[in-house]
């Protein structure tokens, strides 16, 4: 996911910029993710143009948006690129106690949903965090990924406790390909517990990675590694020609054992 600070985009001086890379009009393919600089890494063009079929052609191509409020809408392909295999998340000792003592209580008292509430977990992701001055959320982003929501391609993923959404995270789903985008929490380990049943249902369709974009400590410690742009493109052209998952659930895990309401923890 990409909770990368907005005060470094904030920073980045795109005038310095504007002539190292292209300027796409509107349908104007992106040019070869190779052509992306490497100071500051990754950036490859830039444009006016944000639309849901701009964005997924992008991202079948390894390549997402990332900007401020002030600047155009800037393309960007880091090399290398973090990701997380499904196969490969780390969850504390902690973290399993805290779900599965949730997990006795009745659902209406703790319950993770799919896509209840998209547009909360998407401003709530947009809200000031300590340290951070602005968002990349833009106003822009947050309607074309509402479009895409509309379209089936974006979801959300919420932690609910006692019925008040405590955390959660967004992304898109593109064949077997999942790209996420931000997460937050109200509460201890709120984006976390969402977190984990994204990578459940992930791993259970057949869907082995996570797009984490770019490189942080916090996406580090649950698992998420380094590779490079070739080898991230190169399975991303297969993934996004996959199955993927024909019907979301409104419920995660899709079945909770009606005994004791317990969320298994593999």
């Amino acid at each position: 996911m990409a909770i990368s600070s907005c005060s470094k985009l904030a920073e980045f001086p795109f005038a310095a910029h504007r002539n190292l890379i292209p300027w796409l009009e509107p349908g104007e393919p992106f040019p070869p993710v190779s052509q992306a600089l490497n100071d500051p890494d990754g950036l490859l063009a830039a444009g006016a143009e944000l639309t849901p079929a701009r964005i997924i052609q992008a991202y079948r191509a390894g390549i997402f948006p990332w900007f401020n409020e002030n600047q155009p809408v800037l393309w960007w392909s880091p090399n290398p690129r973090m990701v997380l295999f499904t196969s490969e998340l780390r969850i504390s000792h902690s973290l399993r106690k805290k779900v599965a003592r949730l997990a006795l209580r009745p659902i209406e008292e703790f319950e993770v949903r799919c896509d209840s509430a998209f547009e909360r977990v998407m401003r709530a992701c947009a809200a000031p965090r300590a340290g951070q001055e602005g968002t990349w959320i833009s106003h822009a982003m947050v309607e074309a990924y509402l479009g895409l929501h509309h379209l089936g391609f974006a979801h959300s993923v919420e932690t609910w406790i006692e019925n008040q959404l405590v955390g959660g995270l967004y992304g898109l789903a593109i064949g077997n390909m999942f790209y996420g985008e931000s997460m937050f929490s109200k509460v201890s380990d709120g984006s976390k517990i969402a977190l984990l049943e994204l990578v459940r249902l992930l791993h259970e369709h057949g869907i082995p990675m996570i797009d984490c974009q770019q490189q942080t400590a916090h996406l580090a410690s649950l698992g998420a590694r380094p590779i490079s742009r070739e080898s991230f493109v190169d399975r991303v052209c297969s993934l996004v020609e996959g199955p993927g998952i024909t019907a979301w659930p409104k419920k995660l895990p899709e079945e909770r054992p009606v005994a004791h309401n317990r969320i298994c923890i593999a």
